[in-house]
């Protein structure tokens, strides 16, 4: 008889996962704080990787970025196949899937904003995983209406939402494909069936995952044949491809009707998780009208809520639109300084107001509007830090892991795919569905559990955000399109939890207000603030004068490892540039072979 897992059990395997992962961040912190003086390549190096960008990629019909060479390499093959940018990120995705196991998924969900040049109009697909109908509000309290520290929200089989990325992909595809749906999941069948060899990046995230990959059974006999040494080996997923290769015969009802699904629901039963058959059955994904802006006299073109990143990336450019930024020196004390501000206000509200629209009224105009970003202008003072306990949410309205992953596509005809999808924290759940090879999310964390609780990146909910049947959790993703005079101008996005936002944001004001190209606006160093904790983080290292400067404004500064990784494509007299960001030193971009 198979061995029950209960929610009750204390898992106290988890402690040791925790000290292990701040112990690997403080080494990475140090190596940091001493390498970053020199270039970030050689920071890398230091560590033992080699990035797969060298250098900026042009092309002049078509490009792809990914964060992991091989679905870059998939990408660009379905281009050259005369497949569209939609056709290209079915298949980056399926591929990610396989070779990114630790955030590209089928068993997790996401957003995909396009551009479409045929109808010259913006779209935007919600395939976010939803609440089990058997979930509800209070689910990870305890009796007293503390929250749960056995980590049920993050670990294990109740912390998973129905999953929303293979509807999302059949769905894109139904609307906009053009190469038949069985030819965009061959190469991902290939590499789960025949396996593909390990990098040393991956290698050391195995590695350091070791204890969470081995709870269960399921997922130690797929992810951890090979420890300690999973150099120069190779990953094989042979249930994921027999998976696959239903989704392939069957489309949609492959995962979700079937054979797959009730794999999944018996094995949720089996362990206590809440997803069943009519769950599956009666998921949907949703198009949505995508947010649209404009911002020195370009078009913003990003996603609405249950994204929060859309929102507020508007919300944050629209007040920074009232300063002239480049005549600040870029990542100076100063500019830090109002960056820092406009972050602070952009959070605060995110943690009352976001939530899914199909629930919750979000009150995206408001929050967009130029009134109201004029009265945040009007109460940021440079040189000074408002204490983030002054600043409270909607205070002048009337009334996410850093495990995700982020493609951007372009096609010779002008279809632009900017596409951001996740398990939340790095492996999901850490559950494998047997016999599947799925490995699921742990999304539910991305509720709130309580008002005033934070989940695991310190972001603070409220009931906008509270855990209902059907409902879609609030998520940071932020896949974004720029538009210049009716043509791409670049589409950007990233992985990072709560850092997505800032890093789109940065990653825009980078190339529109400083003129970087890619390689120098991939490289600029990121700052983050959340409003809670109010704490200023910036990447890899930091002057003395730059932190005094800071500390004297009132400012708590913290040195971080790098944890976003920007994928972005520019498109400039009538040529495609993209660049792979170092910080996962697998990414890549890469243009059609048949232009070079």
């Amino acid at each position: 008889m198979e061995k029950q897992i209960t929610n009750g059990q204390k898992m106290s395997q988890l402690k040791t996962i925790n000290n292990k992962n701040i112990l690997y961040s403080c080494w990475l912190l140090l190596i940091s704080i001493n390498l970053f003086s020199s270039e970030p390549i050689a920071y890398l190096n230091t560590l033992g990787y080699e990035p797969a960008q060298k250098e900026i990629a042009y092309s002049l019909n078509g490009m792809v970025t990914t964060q992991h060479f091989l679905a870059t390499s998939v990408g660009e093959k379905i281009l050259n196949k005369g497949g569209n940018a939609y056709d290209a990120s079915i298949a980056i995705a399926f591929t990610l899937a396989v070779v990114l196991p630790r955030a590209g998924n089928i068993g997790g969900g996401g957003f995909m904003v396009m551009y479409d040049k045929d109808t010259s109009k913006a779209y935007s697909i919600d395939y976010r995983e939803k609440a089990p109908e058997k979930s509800y509000r209070d689910m990870y309290l305890d009796a007293d209406g503390i929250f749960n520290k056995d980590e049920l929200s993050t670990f294990g089989y109740l912390a998973s939402g129905v999953p929303g990325t293979v509807a999302g992909l059949w769905e894109v595809h139904k609307q906009f494909g053009s190469l038949p749906w069985k030819d965009l999941l061959e190469d991902a069948i290939f590499y789960a069936e025949e396996g593909f060899e390990i990098s040393p990046y991956m290698a050391d995230i195995l590695y350091k995952y070791n204890e969470k990959m081995s709870y269960f059974p399921e997922t130690k006999k797929i992810f951890q044949a090979d420890f300690p040494d999973f150099k120069n080996r190779k990953l094989f997923q042979k249930d994921l491809a027999n998976t696959l290769k239903k989704i392939s015969l069957n489309g949609k009802d492959g995962f979700y009707k079937g054979e797959i699904a009730k794999k999944i629901a018996y094995d949720m039963k089996l362990n206590g998780g809440l997803i069943s058959l009519y769950d599956l059955e009666n998921y949907n994904p949703v198009w949505r009208e995508p947010l649209t802006s404009s911002y020195r006299n370009n078009k913003i073109i990003t996603m609405g809520p249950p994204s929060s990143g859309g929102v507020h990336i508007i919300q944050m450019l629209n007040v920074l639109e009232n300063y002239n930024l480049d005549s600040l020196e870029h990542n100076s004390s100063h500019y830090i300084n109002l960056l820092t501000e406009v972050m602070k206000y952009a959070y605060a509200d995110r943690s009352k107001y976001l939530g899914d629209p199909d629930f919750f009224d979000v009150p995206v105009k408001r929050i967009t509007s130029h009134d109201y970003s004029k009265e945040i202008y009007e109460k940021i003072s440079l040189g000074s830090s408002a204490p983030s306990i002054d600043i409270h949410p909607g205070m002048y309205l009337d009334s996410e892991s850093n495990e995700t992953t982020h493609f951007s596509v372009a096609d010779s005809q002008g279809n632009v795919v900017s596409s951001t999808y996740t398990l939340n924290s790095t492996f999901g759940s850490g559950v494998v569905i047997k016999g599947t090879g799925i490995l699921m999310n742990n999304e539910m964390d991305d509720f709130s559990a309580a008002p005033g609780i934070p989940n695991q990146f310190g972001l603070l909910g409220a009931k906008a955000n509270e855990i209902i049947p059907r409902k879609r959790p609030l998520s940071s993703m932020t896949p974004t399109i720029v538009m210049k005079e009716g043509e791409l101008f670049f589409t950007t996005g990233s992985p990072g939890g709560s850092r997505i936002i800032s890093a789109v944001l940065q990653s825009i004001l980078n190339i529109v207000d400083f003129k970087m190209n890619l390689e120098e606006a991939t490289f600029a160093k990121r700052i983050h603030h959340q409003w809670q904790p109010d704490i200023l983080d910036i990447e890899f290292s930091v002057d003395t004068k730059t932190r005094n400067e800071l500390k004297a404004m009132g400012y708590y500064v913290e040195i971080t490892e790098p944890l976003t990784c920007i994928q972005t494509i520019m498109y400039k007299n009538k040529k495609y540039s993209g660049y792979g960001d170092f910080r996962r030193p697998d990414a890549l971009a890469s243009g059609k072979i048949n232009d070079r």
